[in-house]
C-alpha cells in the first residue's frame, strides 16, 4: 500500500487562522479490508465552513479534533477496490480530507459516489456540481422561492456557490445582483456568468455608501437575498430589502475569527416581515438528486461557466485555505493534489 501524506490540524487559532496551525505529516496506508476501497485523490476542496470546525466551540459542524487529518470534499480514483460495487478507475466524490490517499468504507451511506466525466470536469464535482452547487440550489428554490421578474442579490458572487446561484437565478427569469470585491471579479460576474449587474464592495467604506449601490443597481428593491458575508453588506442588503422579501442565510465570513457581526437596523426584519432563514445543505440530503441534475445540465450545456482557483501540491494547502478567508481566491478555491 502507498505512503499517504497527510495535512493534519496541529493546533487552534488564536483569531486568525494562520498556516502554522496546520502540520505535514506522513503515514502509511492500511491495507484494505472487506468493503473498503482506496481513493488517490487528485482535487480537495477549501470551503469558508472549515474555519469554524478549527475551533473547539459549538457550531453547527463538529470540532476538527488536533492531530487528525482535516477534513473535506475530494474527487480522485479509485486504485483498489474490496467492493463489488466500485472498480478501479472509477471517478468518485467523497469526504476523503487533505491527504493524498483515502481508505473509505463504501457500504456506507453517501460515503463516496461515482461520477460521469463525460460533460462535467471531475474538479467541478467539488463545486458547481457538488456541494457548493447544491447549497445554491436549496437557497434559492427551497428559501427564497423566487418568481419570474424578481431581484435577487447575493454576496460573495464569484465565489463557487455564487455563480451557480447566478445561473439558476438567470434560469428562472430573475434579476440578479451580485456583490464581489474588486473590478475583475465584478466584471466576470457580468461578462461571464450573466448577471445584471455586480458592485464592488471595496469601493464603499461602509453600509450607506454600499445602500445607495444597492439602490442604483436594484430600483425596484430586493425580493430574495443570499448571505455568505454578513457585516456592513448584510446592513447594506437590509435597508433595500421588500416587504415580505427572503434572506437565506449560508455563511457569515465576517465573524469567522470569532469578532462580533452585529445588526445595525434589526428592526427592518420586523418592519418589512422579512423571513431570515438559516441551513447547512447536509441536512437536506433528499435534494440533492433534483439539484445535482439541474446544475449538471447548467455546466455540460455551458450556460454555467465555473472559474477555479487550483493550488498545486497538497502542501500548498494551508496557505490557499488562508487566502480563501481572505478573499484572495476567484472561483472555486481547490488544491490539485
Amino acid at each position: 500500500m502507498p505512503t499517504n501524506q497527510q495535512i493534519v490540524l496541529d493546533n487552534r487559532p488564536q483569531g486568525e487562522a494562520a498556516a502554522d496551525n496546520f502540520k505535514l505529516v506522513s503515514s502509511e496506508t492500511p491495507a484494505l479490508a472487506d468493503g473498503q476501497v482506496l481513493v488517490k485523490h487528485h482535487f480537495l476542496s477549501l470551503d469558508p465552513y472549515m474555519r469554524g470546525r478549527m475551533n473547539d466551540a459549538k457550531s453547527y459542524a463538529q470540532p476538527q479534533a488536533l492531530g487528525e487529518v482535516m477534513g473535506g470534499g475530494t474527487v480522485g480514483e479509485v486504485v483498489e477496490s474490496k467492493n463489488p460495487k466500485f472498480a478501479a478507475g472509477d471517478k468518485v466524490v467523497g469526504m476523503g480530507g487533505w491527504q493524498t490517499y483515502s481508505v473509505v468504507d463504501a457500504n456506507q451511506p453517501g460515503a463516496l459516489r461515482k461520477v460521469d466525466t463525460t460533460h462535467v470536469p471531475l474538479s467541478h464535482y467539488l463545486g458547481a456540481v457538488g456541494m457548493p452547487g447544491v447549497t445554491a440550489w436549496y437557497g434559492l428554490v427551497k428559501i427564497i422561492n423566487p418568481k419570474a421578474g424578481d431581484t435577487l442579490v447575493i454576496s460573495a458572487a464569484t465565489g463557487a456557490v455564487g455563480s451557480a446561484f447566478g445561473a439558476l437565478a438567470k434560469a428562472r427569469g430573475c434579476r440578479v445582483v451580485g456583490i464581489a470585491g474588486g473590478p475583475e471579479k465584478c466584471q466576470y460576474a457580468e461578462k461571464e456568468l450573466g448577471f445584471d449587474a455586480c458592485i464592488d464592495y471595496k469601493l464603499h467604506k461602509d453600509s450607506a455608501s454600499l445602500g445607495k449601490a444597492l439602490k442604483e443597481a436594484c430600483p425596484k428593491g430586493i425580493d430574495g437575498y443570499f448571505e455568505n458575508v454578513g457585516g456592513m453588506v448584510l446592513d447594506a442588503v437590509l435597508t433595500r430589502m421588500n416587504a415580505f422579501g427572503r434572506i437565506a442565510m449560508c455563511g457569515m465570513i465576517a465573524g469567522y475569527n470569532g469578532e462580533p457581526v452585529p445588526l445595525t437596523y434589526p428592526q427592518l426584519i420586523l418592519v418589512n416581515r422579512l423571513k431570515v432563514e438559516g441551513f447547512i445543505v447536509s441536512e437536506h440530503m433528499e435534494v440533492w438528486p433534483e439539484a445535482l441534475a439541474e446544475l449538471g445540465t447548467l455546466v455540460g450545456t455551458g450556460k454555467l461557466r465555473p472559474r477555479e482557483s487550483v493550488a498545486d501540491g497538497l502542501a500548498a494547502a494551508p496557505e490557499a485555505f488562508i487566502g480563501l478567508l481572505k478573499g484572495k481566491n476567484f472561483g472555486k478555491q481547490l488544491v490539485k493534489v
